[in-house]
C-alpha cells in the first residue's frame, strides 16, 4: 500500500509512494484513535487524533491557498502549540517543506535564514514579532507571505478557519526532501539540514520504540522545545508514531515549571538535558516534586556529568537515558538503554546505526584512543542548504557524517565523551577532555555547573581555566577555589587540574542547553 513502512529489526522498507504525514497523521483515524487524545497544552487544550488530522489538513489547504509551489519552504517561528503541529504536518502532506526555527533567536539570525532559505512563507507567534518583522523588513524581496498565527488581519488561524479539512497527500518517495532543520550556529551562521521523508520514521522507530520501548500508552513530557531536533523527536514524532500523548509547553522550562507539569500531566517519560536536570536536583528539596507517574529520563544536548546521574538516581529512583544526537541526524545515535546505564558513557549505538572513531588522517583508532566521532543510519541530512563546502567537509563518502565530537571507545563498545572537536586543549603536550574536568569539579556539593576553557598562562603555554556557577553564589572565595583545585588533584590526572578558577552567576549556552565554551576563551 502507498504511504506504509515494513518494519523489522534489520531495515525498514518504504512504499514506493510514501508522503510520511500519512503515518504519522492519518493512520490513526483508520487505526481507531480519532477519539484519543494527541497532545495536551497547559493552556488546558486536548486534541484528539480526530481534532488532529482536520487541522493537518486544514493548514495544508490554507497553503496550497496562497498559491505556493511543490517545495516552497515555510519558516516557522512558532511557540510549542497545536499550530505548530498542524502547519508542520499540513506543509509536508500538501507538498511543501516546513522550517521550523529557533524561537530565540535575534533579528540578524532571522534576517540571515530568511535570506538563506528563500522562503515563500513566513509564520510567526505574536510574542516573537518584535525580532521577526525587522528581519523581515530587511530582506528583499523577502517572502511573499507574512503571516502571524493570531491577531488582526489576515492571520493563521483565519486561514485555518477558512480551508477545507480535506486533503490527500501528495505523492512522494522515502528520499524526497520534507522538511529543514538550522542548525545552531554557534560557530557562524546557522545551516539548513534537509532531512527526508524517511528520516522522522527511523528516529521514531529506532530509538523511539526500540531503545525506549515508547508505546501507545506513554505520555511525553519534552523540556527540550519542539523548533530543534531532540525536542521535535520527544514532544512530537515520537508520540505521533506510536499513538501516545505529548504534552506542550510553550514556557520557559525551569525546575518549578518542569515539576508543575510532570505532577499535573503525568508523563510517563520525561525528557531533558544536564543543565535542566543540575538545576533540578538543587531545588528538589524545596520543590519536592511528585515524578511518580514518570518511568525513564532522557538526557541530550550535552554529555551527562556522572554524578548528576548518580544523585538524581538516588533522589527521584529514576534512570536517566544519556545520549548523543545531532541536528544533521536527527536524533539520538548513541544511547546507554535501560538495564544497562553506565555512568560517563554516552552508550552505545543505537539499533541501526554505526559508530566510528577516527585519526585525523581519517584512520580507524584502536580502542581507548581519542579521536573523531563519526556515525551513519538511514536519518542522516541529505546535504545543508546552499553550503557545498560545508556538505562535503561534514558529510563523506559511504553515509559517514562527522559529527565534530571527540570520543573514545573501550573494549566492549561503550563510547565516552571527551569534548567538542574544537574544545579539545593539549595541556603539557597530551589531550585533555575539558568534559572530564568539568564532571569531577560537579561532584562538590555547592557546584552547580562548571565549563574548562584552556587559557595561555605566563609562558604561553595551555592550561584549563574553570569557570563556575555555584548552588550559592555568597559561597565563592579562595578556601572554595582551593577545595575544588584539591577535588582534581586527588583525582585526575595532575596536569588537569584547573589553574585559574572564576565564579559565575550564568554560562552562556545555546537554546538547546549547550554551553558556549568558545564565548569563554576570550
Amino acid at each position: 500500500m502507498n504511504h506504509t513502512v515494513a518494519v523489522t529489526a534489520e531495515e525498514l522498507t518504504f512504499a514506493p509512494t510514501f508522503n510520511v504525514a500519512v503515518p504519522f497523521i492519518d493512520r490513526h483515524i483508520t487505526e481507531g484513535r480519532a477519539e484519543k487524545v494527541a497532545i495536551r497544552t497547559t493552556h488546558g487544550d486536548d486534541i484528539t487524533y480526530g481534532d488532529l488530522a482536520k487541522g493537518v489538513n486544514k493548514a495544508g489547504n490554507a497553503l496550497r491557498n496562497l498559491g505556493l509551489g511543490k517545495g516552497d519552504r515555510v519558516l516557522m517561528v512558532v511557540k510549542d502549540d497545536p499550530a505548530f503541529v498542524y502547519l508542520f504536518w499540513g506543509a509536508i502532506k500538501a507538498g511543501f517543506v516546513p522550517v521550523p526555527l529557533n524561537t530565540l533567536l535575534r533579528a540578524k539570525d532571522y534576517e540571515f535564514v530568511i535570506g538563506d532559505s528563500a522562503a515563500a512563507v513566513v509564520v510567526w507567534s505574536p510574542e516573537y514579532a518584535n525580532e521577526v518583522l525587522p528581519a523581515l523588513d530587511a530582506v528583499t524581496p523577502g517572502p511573499t507571505h507574512r503571516i502571524p498565527t493570531e491577531g488582526d488581519g489576515t492571520t493563521l488561524r483565519s486561514l485555518l478557519s477558512a480551508a477545507s479539512s480535506d486533503l490527500e497527500p501528495v505523492d512522494s518517495t522515502a528520499l524526497d526532501d520534507c522538511f529543514w532543520l538550522y542548525s545552531s550556529g554557534s560557530t557562524g551562521n546557522p545551516k539548513g539540514t534537509i532531512h527526508r521523508h524517511r528520516d522522522m520514521v527511523v528516529t521514531s522507530q529506532r530509538y523511539g520504540v526500540e531503545t525506549l520501548g515508547a508505546g501507545e500508552d506513554d505520555v511525553f513530557f519534552s523540556a527540550a522545545k519542539l523548533f530543534f531536533a531532540y525536542g521535535l523527536g520527544n514532544g512530537m514524532t515520537f508520540p505521533l508514531w506510536v499513538g501516545g500523548t505529548a504534552i506542550l509547553y510553550d514556557g520557559r522550562p525551569t525546575p518549578e515549571t518542569t515539576f508543575n507539569v510532570i505532577e499535573e500531566f503525568r508523563p510517563t517519560l520525561y525528557f531533558g538535558v544536564p543543565t535542566l536536570y543540575a538545576a533540578q536536583l538543587a531545588g528538589y528539596d524545596e520543590l519536592a516534586p511528585d515524578m511518580s507517574s514518570v518511568r525513564l529520563c532522557v538526557s541530550a544536548g550535552e554529555a551527562l556529568p556522572p554524578d548528576i546521574l548518580r544523585r538524581w538516581k538516588d533522589r527521584t529512583g529514576l534512570d536517566i537515558l544519556d545520549g548523543i544526537g545531532s541536528t544533521e541526524l536527527l536524533h539520538i545515535f548513541i544511547s546507554n538503554v535501560p538495564g544497562d546505564i553506565r555512568p560517563g558513557a554516552t552508550g552505545r549505538p543505537v539499533p541501526g546505526y554505526e559508530a566510528r572513531i577516527v585519526d585525523e588522517n581519517g584512520d580507524d583508532v584502536p580502542v581507548g584512543t581519542a579521536g573523531r566521532l563519526l556515525d551513519r543510519g538511514h536519518s542522516a541530512a541529505r546535504a545543508y542548504w546552499n553550503n557545498p563546502e560545508k556538505t562535503a567537509a561534514t558529510m563523506y563518502g559511504d553515509d559517514w557524517l562527522d559529527t565534530g565530537d571527540t570520543y573514545m571507545r573501550d573494549e566492549e563498545g561503550y563510547f565516552y565523551y571527551q569534548g567538542r572537536s574544537d574544545d579539545m586543549m593539549k595541556v603539557g603536550g597530551i589531550w585533555t577532555s575539558p568534559f572530564e574536568i568539568e564532571a569531577k569539579l560537579m561532584e562538590h556539593p555547592l557546584v552547580l555547573e562548571a565549563a574548562i576553557v584552556g587559557r595561555p598562562d605566563d609562558a604561553g603555554l595551555v592550561k584549563p581555566a574553570a569557570i563556575v556557577v555555584l548552588t550559592d553564589a555568597s559561597a565563592g572565595n579562595d578556601a572554595l577555589e582551593q577545595e575544588l583545585r584539591a577535588l582534581c588533584k586527588k583525582d585526575l590526572a595532575p596536569y588537569k587540574y584547573p589553574r585559574w578558577i572564576e565564579f559565575v552567576d550564568e554560562l552562556p549556552k545555546t537554546a538547546t542547553g549547550k554551553i558556549q565554551r568558545f564565548k569563554l576563551r576570550t
